[in-house]
């Protein structure tokens, strides 16, 4: 196995467009958090609703994060004008996780095989962490809505998934960023999809572009993880290439891409793939990063979008500043 970093039958199902959508699926709470209620705990709960929020990593000219940095280390910019840093916090404790799995190829078999490992992913996130399971090929279902219940993800791990004909990667990633809409969660919660795919798209109306600025809009990061397929070239196996803005959901949403498979297992009809240093490689991303928290001028509840900036406070040409978030919207 190869990994690089850069991209309802039981359920509701999605209002399917011309072509079809794609199913993402979130991993709520760990087997310990099993169908508890979250709630936000003490110190958390007098913060207010319409607290907005820019998750955003640092890094060196070698693409290193740079840990340890503390509130004073930045400088947050609304309308123009410097604003007061409200809400700071360094690492991720509290997330919702939405796995979107291709369900039109071998690749469900796959999934089935690492329930386990990407539940012990989402074990490692603290209470009020959620998570939803939502399916994709020439459908889209939601098989698990957000949920604190780990076993309800676990079991969407294992269902039977009928699909034919194609795959519709954008339409589903559309959906998934849509499906944080009213769900509920807290103001300061990491929203992430986890998409497992081929990486063929066949059928979507949807533009890549389209998914990341609705992804950007509402805070969500995209880590995919690409199951690459093989065909013959020059007398030897070479990697099919992905659909155009696969990869780019996870490098332009502040997510990461990994890629999965190689010559060897692709005639394998059997191939085993371990993906625990895949999650743990999430984990470590997710942990070195920053959110930042401001409460908006009341000039703000206009239903307008509007800009927020994120430097640090002390120029330096060799760290670069990547917002997760570079918009928000507030209603009137």
């Amino acid at each position: 196995m190869a990994w690089h970093d850069a991209h309802i039958q039981r359920g509701p199902r999605f209002p399917l467009r011309p072509v079809t959508a794609a199913v993402f699926l979130v991993l709520a709470t760990a087997s310990s958090l099993n169908k508890a209620t979250a709630q936000e705990p003490d110190e958390v709960v007098r913060i207010r609703t319409d607290l907005v929020t820019i998750p955003l990593v640092i890094t060196d000219a070698r693409g290193r994060r740079i840990p340890n940095l503390k509130r004073e280390d930045f400088v947050l910019t609304d309308y123009d004008s410097t604003a007061k840093i409200d809400y700071f916090a360094s690492g991720t404790e509290r997330v919702a996780l939405l796995f979107a799995l291709d369900a039109s190829g071998s690749e469900r078999e796959i999934f089935a095989s690492q329930r386990q490992a990407a539940l012990a992913l989402f074990s490692r996130f603290g209470p009020g962490s959620r998570v939803a399971v939502l399916h994709f090929a020439n459908y889209v279902r939601l098989s698990v809505p957000f949920t604190t219940d780990s076993g309800a993800a676990q079991r969407a791990f294992n269902s039977e998934v009928g699909a034919s004909g194609g795959t519709a990667i954008f339409d589903g990633a559309a959906a998934a960023v849509r499906s944080f809409d009213g769900s509920g969660g807290f103001s300061m919660e990491r929203r992430i999809v986890l998409l497992m795919s081929d990486g063929l798209d066949t059928l979507s109306s949807t533009e890549y572009a389209e998914v990341v600025a609705a992804a950007r809009d509402r805070g969500v990061s995209f880590y995919v993880i690409h199951f690459q397929l093989f065909t013959p070239g020059d007398g030897r196996l070479v990697p099919r290439p992905a659909s155009k803005g696969f990869r780019e959901l996870a490098e332009q949403t502040g997510g990461r891409y990994f890629r999965i498979g190689n010559a060897k297992s692709a005639l394998d009809p059997k191939p085993h793939y371990d993906l625990a240093p895949v999650f743990e490689a999430i984990d470590s991303d997710l942990r070195g990063q920053y959110v930042l928290g401001f409460y908006p001028r009341e000039a703000s509840r206009d239903g307008q979008t509007h800009g927020v900036a994120i430097a640090l406070a002390k120029r330096n040409s060799k760290l670069r500043v990547r917002q997760m978030k570079t918009t928000y919207r507030l209603s009137k």
